[in-house]
């Protein structure tokens, strides 16, 4: 049990995190049961990276809405019937919140009659087993897998299973989502599946797939990390005429879709999490005209304000490049700043789509060098402190100023940079002691004198001596040498013998 807390606190970015334990929280204080299900759980076991927070509530998550609402998170859309509310936290942290129910069916194919229920009845009722698992949240259970349907042992085999024979009957839909599924996840359909899967083609089912119903797939298809893999899959299957006739015939702009994901490699790279649904929605949409992407969308159910938002993407952009370009932006530090704020969807549909070569040299100087400089910015302010400045607007703004500089290639150094500092703060460099002579000991110096004075005296008088012995007449030799000593011993030894 510990287990799954520890893999899903490890793998949560900081904003899921806090927003995982909100929800907890205010669930708690509410007195509901929470679950984090679908999705979140399938990709923490599969290792896959995790964009969305699923929450599933025994209670009504409008409640929990409101509250979340009151700490700053945003709600996108909710759904007052089947009780779901999408939600935007703190941080982008994207989420949904939806209450625990059964759909029960009186014949197969009929629309479904909704019950709230509990959290084991929602997992049964799910369309594959790989998003029947949920983790506990609450005190009592925290942690625990709950998995009814076996769906782990799916994923361990690889494969996407329909948890009943009338998946594709009750809801068409599922037949672009099970490949959209298998395709991601590189998964094969299970056996069975398989067979109610051509069954249900021969049957022409996927005709009855309502436009609503394919729209959201197509939304699903925009988040997706390779959806040309999952168009090509609807391709091969002749489903992609269910989510449009016209993109099905014109084909979608799979050049454009290779360049954003490339894009979005780069970005992850980077440390960013883009998300990336707009543009591409305009990359999947690319081989269309304008008037035929503001039908597909429509009949899609997209509202109004979705639709708008991707229409009007692309001229919104480049209205943006062209003020980047600008002669406001000519001065490294004004680009960085305006790119700080710069939306990164709109980033990387330019790097995507743009060719104008001055925007895109700023921007990637923005991503791999500008961004990596501001990050060591606290060590300018660390060396500032160092100096002997305290931290306030003045010290904030000789900061700023460095940080300019080293955007423009100055300051690498931290020799260079405290010059810098010293110049910018008026803060002078201390002059340089002197260092004092030693003083000798007392009486020292009186010895060294008497020492040098004795060495100068012996020095003259050995000069002398020198001198006289040279001048002197040298002495002649003695007649008579005198004995050696051995010559003295043996006369000393005879006269000893003579005696005895």
């Amino acid at each position: 049990m510990p287990d799954y807390m520890f893999l899903l606190e490890s793998r949560l970015s900081p904003e899921q995190r806090a927003a995982m334990m909100r929800v907890q929280e205010l669930s708690a204080a509410l007195g509901f049961n929470v679950y984090l299900t679908g999705g979140t759980v399938r990709d923490l076991v599969t290792g896959a990276s995790l964009r969305d927070l699923d929450f599933t509530v025994e209670g009504n998550p409008s409640k929990i809405a409101r509250e979340l609402e009151k700490g700053g998170a945003k709600v996108l859309h909710e759904d007052e019937k089947y009780r779901q509310v999408e939600v935007l936290f703190a941080g982008d942290c994207e989420g949904s919140i939806s209450a625990a129910r059964d759909d029960y069916y009186v014949r197969p194919g009929t629309r479904p009659e909704i019950r709230w229920s509990t959290i084991m009845e929602d997992l049964r009722r799910r369309d594959f087993s790989l998003n029947a698992i949920a983790i506990s949240l609450n005190p009592a259970s925290r942690g625990l897998l709950l998995d009814p349907t076996n769906g782990l042992s799916d994923i361990e085999r690889a494969e996407v299973r329909a948890l009943t024979i009338h998946s594709f009957t009750n809801q068409p839909v599922r037949l672009l989502r099970v490949l959209r599924f298998a395709a991601r996840m590189g998964f094969k359909i299970e056996q069975r599946t398989q067979e109610w899967f051509d069954l249900a083609i021969e049957r022409d089912l996927q005709l009855t797939i309502t436009p609503e119903d394919a729209g959201s797939e197509l939304r699903a298809l925009a988040r997706e990390e390779r959806p040309a893999v999952v168009l090509k899959a609807w391709e091969e299957h002749d489903l992609l005429e269910a989510v449009n006739p016209v993109l099905a015939k014109k084909h979608p702009g799979y050049d454009a879709i290779n360049r954003l994901m490339k894009v979005r490699e780069d970005l992850f790279t980077a440390g960013f999490r883009p998300r990336l649904a707009n543009p591409m929605l305009l990359a999947i949409l690319a081989r269309l005209k304008d008037r035929e992407k503001a039908a597909v969308l429509s009949k899609a159910g997209f509202r109004s304000a979705e639709a708008e938002a991707v229409l009007v993407f692309e001229e919104e952009t480049f209205d943006a490049q062209k003020e980047l370009v600008g002669r406001k932006m000519n001065a490294p530090v004004d680009a960085y700043h305006f790119l700080e704020k710069f939306p990164l969807d709109q980033m990387a549909y330019l790097l995507a789509e743009s060719n104008n070569s001055g925007a895109l040299s700023k921007i990637r100087a923005y991503l791999n060098k500008w961004r990596p400089i501001r990050n060591g910015i606290t060590v300018v302010g660390n060396e500032l402190e160092a100096l002997g400045m305290a931290r306030g607007p003045k010290f904030d703004q000789v900061v700023e100023q460095v940080f300019a500089m080293q955007l423009t290639g100055r300051g690498k150094t931290p020799e260079e940079r405290v010059k810098i500092l010293r110049k910018l703060s008026g803060i002078k460099e201390p002059p340089k002691k002197k260092e004092k002579e030693k003083k000798p000991a007392k009486g020292t110096d009186k010895a060294h004198a008497a020492a040098a004075m004795g060495s100068a005296a012996k020095h003259k008088h050995d000069a002398a001596a020198a001198a006289k012995q040279k001048s002197a007449p040298a002495k002649p030799a003695p007649k008579h040498a005198a004995p050696t000593h051995r010559a003295k011993a043996a006369s000393h030894g005879k006269k000893s013998h003579a005696r005895k």
